[in-house]
């Protein structure tokens, strides 16, 4: 586990353990997923990549893809590849986990 400033902060797959994203990653933590809250986070580790498919979501139509855990298959949520709207631009390359799928560590 990293312990340098503000990557002291692990997130890990709930189902493995698998580490699959800093605290200083995280950006927001004000979405919803499938199954309730999730965050958005710039980057993510240890994670494998479903197809792409166009879903529209609560703030418009994306290209996304899901995200699964890479040591248990857990779908973790989903990864933005394209926003269609100009003011969604911003979560493009963005992963979307959902809280229920992930502990934190410390």
């Amino acid at each position: 586990m990293a312990t340098l400033g503000d990557q002291s902060a692990t997130y890990r797959c709930k189902n493995c353990q698998n580490p699959v994203a800093f605290r200083s990653e995280l950006l927001s933590k004000n979405y919803k997923g499938k199954s309730g809250p999730a965050f958005l986070f710039s980057h993510v580790r240890n994670i494998v990549t479903g197809p792409k498919q166009d879903k529209n979501l609560m703030t418009g139509l994306y290209t996304i893809a899901g995200i699964f855990c890479s040591n248990c298959g857990e779908e973790l949520g989903w990864k933005y590849i394209q926003a269609y709207e100009a003011r969604q631009k911003f979560k493009e390359g963005g992963f979307i986990i959902e809280r229920a799928k992930i502990t934190k560590e410390y």
